[in-house]
């Protein structure tokens, strides 16, 4: 499980409209910001660039949080290029494309499907000393939703900066935290 820990140093090509073909690293572009990196199985399918799609519609309120967003597959940094190019949802895409095709960053974030060569639909909110902070797995078919995901990075970000406190379900940005106590055992 890689919740809770420090990931180990990666690198790999990558590919952002915006610059083209990129390297990227774990040291060099993870380290010191909060980053989220959404797994999903293949370029040119059919769950995948709605989700891709639907990340890139939350992709300036998470910058806003300081927050680098990066989307992963197994495939090549070339052929996130040519889905960027061919797809209109994949088109939106300003965000860099992590290229995996040694599967060594699946493997990293646990979620390789050895059977296929695929990886699952894993989203991981990463803090700036590069531990791991939540994990969402989904099998194959199943897709998620970028809202959901950056109430996930505000909770993140809150229990960061008040460590005493812990975030209740459906928490939201201005919402009320609690304080864990002896005096609350029992009463919630």
């Amino acid at each position: 499980m890689v919740i809770g820990k420090k990931l180990e140093n990666f690198s790999t090509q990558a590919f952002q409209a915006s610059k083209g073909f990129v390297d990227i690293s774990f040291e060099k572009d993870f380290l010191g910001k909060w980053s989220v990196v959404c797994f999903y199985p293949a370029d040119f399918t059919f769950v995948c660039p709605t989700e891709l799609e639907d990340l890139q519609s939350q992709y300036a309120t998470l910058k806003g949080m300081g927050v680098e967003v990066y989307s992963c597959s197994t495939d090549t940094h070339f052929v996130h290029k040519a889905w960027h190019d061919h797809s209109t949802a994949i088109g939106k895409v300003e965000y860099i494309m992590l290229g995996d095709p040694s599967h060594k960053i699946s493997k990293i974030f646990e979620v390789l499907n050895e059977d296929n060569g695929l990886a699952y639909r894993g989203t991981f909110v990463i803090n700036p000393e590069g531990v791991v902070q939540t994990v969402e797995i989904n099998e194959l078919s199943i897709g998620r939703d970028a809202k959901a995901l950056v109430d996930k990075v505000r909770a993140a970000q809150y229990i960061a900066k008040n460590p005493t406190e812990v975030c209740p379900a459906k928490w939201k940005e201005d919402g009320k935290t609690l304080k864990p106590s002896l005096d609350l055992v029992g009463k919630i």
